[in-house]
Parts: C-alpha cells; sequence; structure tokens
C-alpha cells in the first residue's frame, strides 16, 4: 500500500461549493436544533479506532475461523420524476467471492426535507429499519462491516470529529462503518482541485492514497486512487469503531472498478429498484388507460 500525505495551507484557495457540499450557516434554523443536540449526544459514542472482534484474512480465500466474511453496502436513490420517492438498499457481499449473498430494499416516501451538514436525519433511518429487519430476521449473512455511499468524519459540520452518514449509521446500528465518498466536502481547507493535481503528478503515479490533512492538521481521511491510472480518486473517512488504516486496506480488498464493490452492488440494485417501479407506474397507466377507452368504446355501442 503507497502512501502520501497532503497537508493543505489556509491560504488554498477553494473550489466554488456546489450547493449540496455547502457548510450551513453557523447561526442554524430554531427547526434543526434538536438536529444538533442528537448529532453531538451521538459524536459522544463515536470510536475512532478499531473495535471488533474479527480478523482481516491476509487473502480473500483465505477461510480460518473468526475472520472477517460479510460486508455490507448501502446506498439511497431517488426517482428524477419525484424527488421525494427514494429507495434505500442493503446489500451483504462474501469477501472471499464478492458475490451478493444477501440484498434488500425500501421504497418510500421521504418528507424530511434535505439540509446540508443532516444528510443522516434524512436517509439513516430508512437504512437503520432494513439493517433492523434483517438482524430481527436472525439472517446468517448480518454484516460484520458495513460500507456507506457517504461520508464518515470527513464532513461539514463542525471544526472536528465531524459527523457524516456513516458515523450516524454506525454508531446507532453498532457496526463497523466506512464512508466513502465520490466528491470531496470542503472541510478545514480540504480542496478537490489540489488533491486531483497531486494525485495527477508524475512523481505521485504509483502512490496509492493521499492522506487528507486539513489546514488544523487533523487528518480527516483519505483520497484513494482505486483503479490503476484512475484521475478521480473517491474519498475515504471512518465511520465508527474503525481505523483509517484499517479502512484503506478493506476498500483495496473490495474494489474491482472505481467503487467498492458493497457500495457499486447497492447503487445498482437501488437505481434497478427505481426504474421498475417507474415501469410498474407507467404499466398500470397504459394499462387504465387502455381500459378506460375499451370502456368508453363499449358504453357507445351500447347506445347504438
Amino acid at each position: 500500500m503507497n502512501l502520501i500525505t497532503l497537508k493543505l495551507s489556509s491560504d488554498t484557495e477553494p473550489m466554488e461549493k456546489p450547493s449540496e457540499t455547502e457548510e450551513p450557516s453557523s447561526t442554524p434554523l430554531p427547526d434543526h436544533q434538536n438536529w444538533i443536540a442528537a448529532q453531538d449526544l451521538l459524536r459522544e459514542k463515536l470510536i475512532r479506532e478499531d473495535s471488533f472482534t474479527w480478523k482481516i484474512p491476509e487473502d480473500r480465500s483465505d477461510s480460518e475461523e473468526g475472520l472477517l466474511r460479510y460486508i455490507g453496502g448501502v446506498d439511497i436513490s431517488f426517482s428524477k420524476d419525484d424527488p421525494s420517492m427514494a429507495c434505500g438498499t442493503l446489500v451483504v457481499l462474501d469477501l472471499r467471492t464478492l458475490q451478493v449473498v444477501y440484498e434488500d430494499f425500501s421504497l418510500v416516501n421521504i418528507r424530511v426535507p434535505y439540509v446540508p451538514g443532516f444528510l443522516a436525519f434524512r436517509e439513516a433511518p430508512i437504512l437503520l429499519e432494513i439493517l433492523e429487519k434483517m438482524k430481527k430476521s436472525g439472517s446468517s449473512f448480518y454484516p460484520q462491516l458495513l460500507m456507506v455511499d457517504g461520508n464518515g468524519i470527513l464532513h461539514p459540520r463542525g471544526k472536528c470529529f465531524c459527523f457524516g452518514l456513516a458515523c450516524h449509521l454506525g454508531v446507532e446500528a453498532n457496526l463497523p462503518t466506512v464512508g466513502i465518498g465520490k466528491n470531496l466536502h470542503h472541510v478545514d481547507g480540504l480542496n478537490q482541485s489540489r488533491v486531483r493535481e497531486l494525485l495527477e503528478a508524475g512523481e505521485n503515479s504509483c502512490k496509492d492514497f493521499i492522506n487528507l490533512v486539513g489546514c488544523s492538521g487533523h487528518i480527516w481521511g483519505a483520497a484513494m486512487r482505486s483503479t490503476q491510472g484512475s484521475i478521480k480518486p473517491i474519498f475515504i473517512s471512518i465511520g465508527h469503531r474503525i481505523s483509517l488504516q484499517t479502512a484503506l486496506r478493506l476498500v483495496q480488498m473490495t474494489c474491482k472498478y472505481r467503487v467498492p464493490e458493497p457500495i457499486r452492488q447497492a447503487d445498482i440494485r437501488s437505481r434497478d429498484y427505481i426504474r421498475k417501479l417507474k415501469m410498474n407506474a407507467r404499466m398500470k397507466f397504459l394499462i387504465g388507460e387502455t381500459y378506460l377507452s375499451w370502456k368508453q368504446m363499449l358504453q357507445k355501442y351500447c347506445k347504438t
């Protein structure tokens, strides 16, 4: 595992922030005070080091007792036609084969608005419900580790020990979690364009990871070149009960493409469920229209 460290100075020119990564105002709206309090209470329970009983296999084919075997991935997709319609998906992969051994989903209407810095309060309840359902079923495939399509401590709210979706899910479900981001939040002076410049630099062409060290000196996570020659890194941060070093190792073990396989499979399935929902709705509409047309024709015929 090749690793370099990036330290960003306070005078680094930041990129213009996309709307979904903007930091919330320093004076939060009164309606969000409960979210802030709840997030702060959960953050007190956050464990930022390895805290699990399983061992990581030296090779994925290892079958020794006590090894990590089942890794979950969660993702939520939204309907383009109706942004309030969402599909939360959980998949579990066998680490030895990277094949899906369990999947479940939940189609919901989300009434909670998106507020920058508080994504977990919109998405976590959906995913926690799916996890709880699996746990109560007594499935032998219940994940020992969860990879989350979202950030862990690499999160725009606060100055240190921030608390993204991966942290929220980890603490609430009491699972080791890893946050996987496709875009870099602007936190503590971190800048996505500068990270990409360094990854593309000739001297770093063989480097796999860049530690993301903010102006404060705090390590927020790492940018990972997950496939050879990739210029689009993914951004990894700890969620709960895992160290960054272990998180990086496991992400590397599960990457066949740019995004780790548990996340990729959850994303594929959640999009597919949304697509099928749209197709079913369209089919019902067409059947309804056909029925109405035939009914009108029949009524007209009967009158004549």
